[in-house]
């Protein structure tokens, strides 16, 4: 009896602080636990607790902190489900994790057993340097990885990325945001459908429909890898970069902002809308700051700035340079080098390399080059074609030229000499003009044209006039020659030295321009030594 009364007096005590409602809570007062597994409640001012009402729901006010395997949250209420292992907290909610993560919210429900942090309402995650907003956040503390579902937006330096879902790793920094995304950084912007982003190598990876936007430039892509430390961007499925006024597309695009740098491989295509170009190849290497582009393996260029008629050159290698960018006269040049080709409707053009300059509309090529127009072939030393709005306008031949004419199948019409400017109205020749050891071999066409004759001349100049692909007039002062019967003509003046026909090398459409037909063997130019100007030596004393 004397032990009875002591017990049943320490009960009426605890029935009467459970029904008054309030009591201070300390550490020392709950039961032990073990350490790192159950959630510990370290201090409340105000404990509530009725078994009836709410069995396992203890009601906590003023001051509220738990610990949990590192993890410690101060509230202002909460209430408290010690055998569920779990609490709800209500009133700037302040869950800390060592010192470097911190969750805030107006309220969260903690399960201890999952460690799964889930907070709501006016959500502030910071790791690091990066901060995260949003309205409903829930945080894996077993997988270390936070998520939002309700629109959230990750603030990290001067990168600010927003997106309807996402979700962030504290442990590798990567994080994965989804619908309707934005990410904007004073240097760039980009739109897209799915973003992965790592903080700490800044590397940004882009998947579906997406869009960057950078100083001019945007870049259209499905697959997409961008650094926002670096500016480097990795494009891939056939992405497209507009870059004021340009446009490259290609299998796979690598561009560097900072250098200005773009390299495009497999099925690439580079077009500058300014100067009326495109470039196409298999590897494209492109200079926004010095708009200079180089192309090859399958390179080709296309020009359409002379009216509707398109210039198409293939080379071996391509190198394109713009000049004065960002101003009315914006003017290119074209350098093609090994197995030049060049075709267009009303002249096609074969040689070792070839420059075409756009502001002078000309066409140069070197090394055994060829130039047809019509039934005309003109070939050379160097050769240099100048173009009108859209049609030949006249074309300047240095050193072994000679302009052959083809009448029928086995006449051909033939002026050989050092120099020769043909020039050219409609597209038809109204004036040769032939300086320097001139030969001639020509089959005047009758009113039925029919040849008849032929006329063989020797000059050192020679003026010939032209209309409607007949002969009006000639001038050759100090010449000599012969006129023969067609069929009688010598055999060493029917064709004149160094006389072949190339119709076999000829492009005969854009697409013949790819494949390279040599010369045959002994129809090549032959080197001419030329003396050099005498060394001037001055005398010494």
């Amino acid at each position: 009896m004397a032990l009875l009364l002591p017990c049943l007096f320490l009960i009426v005590i605890l029935r009467m602080a459970v029904a008054n409602g309030h009591a201070a809570v300390q550490p020392g007062d709950r039961r032990p636990v073990p350490d790192g597994e159950r959630i510990q409640l370290v201090h409340a001012d105000e404990w509530d607790y009725d078994e009836y009402v709410a069995p396992d729901a203890q009601r906590l006010s003023g001051h509220v902190q738990f610990l949990h395997r590192g993890m410690r949250l101060k509230c202002d209420s909460a209430v408290y489900f010690e055998h569920a292992n779990a609490f709800k907290a209500f009133g700037n909610v302040v869950m800390t994790q060592g010192d470097t993560l911190s969750l805030t919210s107006d309220r969260m429900a903690y399960y201890g057993d999952e460690q799964m942090a889930e907070a709501r309402s006016n959500v502030v995650l910071t790791h690091r340097e990066q901060t995260l907003y949003t309205d409903s956040l829930n945080y894996d503390r077993l997988y270390k990885y936070a998520y939002f579902f309700d629109g959230g937006r990750l603030v990290e330096a001067d990168n600010v990325l927003t997106s309807d879902w996402g979700e962030y790793h504290t442990d590798t920094r990567q994080s994965t945001f989804v619908y309707d995304v934005l990410l904007v950084n004073p240097d760039f912007r980009i739109v897209t459908d799915t973003l992965h982003y790592n903080t700490l190598d800044k590397w940004t990876e882009v998947r579906g429909p997406s869009d960057i936007y950078s100083d001019g430039n945007h870049i259209e892509t499905r697959y997409a890898r961008y650094n926002t430390a670096s500016k480097q961007a990795q494009l891939f499925e056939r992405s497209v970069c507009h870059n004021n006024g340009s446009r490259m597309t290609g299998d796979s695009l690598y561009y560097n902002k900072e250098t200005g740098i773009m390299e495009a491989f497999r099925n690439v295509e580079y077009q500058d809308s300014a100067s009326h170009a495109l470039m196409n190849g298999d590897y494209v290497w492109y200079d926004e700051q010095k708009g200079e582009a180089l192309a090859y393996g399958r390179a080709l260029a296309r020009d359409y700035s002379n009216g509707t008629d398109t210039l198409y050159v293939h080379a071996d290698t391509l190198r394109m340079r713009t000049y004065s960018i960002g101003t009315d006269s914006v003017y290119r040049v074209l350098r093609g080098y090994f197995h030049a080709r060049a075709y267009r409707t009303d002249v096609q053009a074969v040689a070792d390399s070839l420059v075409y300059h756009s502001a002078e509309r000309k066409l140069s090529l070197f090394r055994d080059p060829i130039v047809w127009s019509d039934n005309r072939q003109i070939v050379g030393e160097e050769i240099h074609v100048y173009n009108n709005d859209s049609t030949i306008d006249s074309v300047y031949v240095c050193q072994q030229a000679m302009l052959i004419e083809q009448v029928d199948s086995i006449h051909f019409n033939q002026v050989a000499g050092n120099l020769m400017r043909s020039y050219f109205k409609a597209g038809e020749m109204r004036l040769n003009c032939v300086d320097g050891n001139v030969y001639v071999a020509n089959f005047p066409l009758e009113k039925d044209s029919i040849v008849l004759y032929q006329n063989y001349t020797e000059t050192a100049k020679l003026r010939m006039h032209m209309r409607d692909r007949r002969l009006q007039r000639i001038w050759a002062p100090g010449s000599r020659g012969s006129f023969y019967i067609a069929a009688l003509t010598p055999e060493e003046h029917r064709r004149l030295t160094g006389f072949a026909w190339f119709d076999y090398i000829r492009p005969l459409h854009k697409d013949d321009i790819y494949e390279w037909r040599p010369k045959r063997r002994g129809s090549e130019l032959k080197p001419v030594i030329r003396h050099k100007a005498p060394v001037q030596t001055l005398g010494k004393q």
